[in-house]
């Protein structure tokens, strides 16, 4: 298991104080201790990722094919936009981006996804995302059902049960 110290990039929760203010209607200001929070709290990330490959899975034969994932993946737009402005990018290029991530998920490179294989490599990249966040909150627009809208609404939860 990966273990993730937030001291080491960014501050604990108690140390920033409240992790998730809400500014406007879908975008808040994430903390990347909240991320980091709900990758290591394994119960909670897990149902995630469980119920997140499931939805993918549309043939539900437990894997994921490229079809599948990639469909996800292209919902992240991530040339398809620069600072929220949508650009005109080349189909193979964004072909062979959506493949690199791909293969990135595929770690024994059987053409498939299996779930330990979706789940230790989106914790890799939430992990990677909030270490590149540093201390300071990013504001962020979220999608409904995305991993990082649960990681907020996981952290809200706790603070009020706290």
């Amino acid at each position: 298991m990966h273990s993730y110290s937030p001291n080491q990039t960014c501050f604990a929760n108690s140390d920033i104080g409240n992790p998730i203010k809400e500014i406007e209607r879908m975008s808040v200001e994430v903390y990347c201790a909240t991320i980091v929070n709900f990758v290591e709290d394994e119960e909670a990330f897990n149902i995630s990722i469980r119920e997140r490959f499931a939805h993918l899975d549309t043939n539900h034969d437990g894997l994921l094919s490229y079809t599948e994932l990639s469909k996800d993946l292209q919902s992240l737009r991530v040339l398809e936009t620069h600072f929220g402005i949508d650009i005109k990018t080349d189909p193979k290029e964004l072909a062979h981006v959506y493949e690199s991530l791909f293969e990135q998920f595929d770690h024994d490179s059987n053409g498939t996804v299996d779930l330990e294989e979706f789940k230790l490599e989106t914790k890799r990249m939430m992990l990677a995302m909030a270490n590149g966040m540093g201390f300071l909150p990013v504001q962020m627009v979220l999608e409904e059902g995305s991993l990082l809208k649960i990681a907020v609404e996981h952290e809200s939860t706790k603070l009020i049960a706290a």
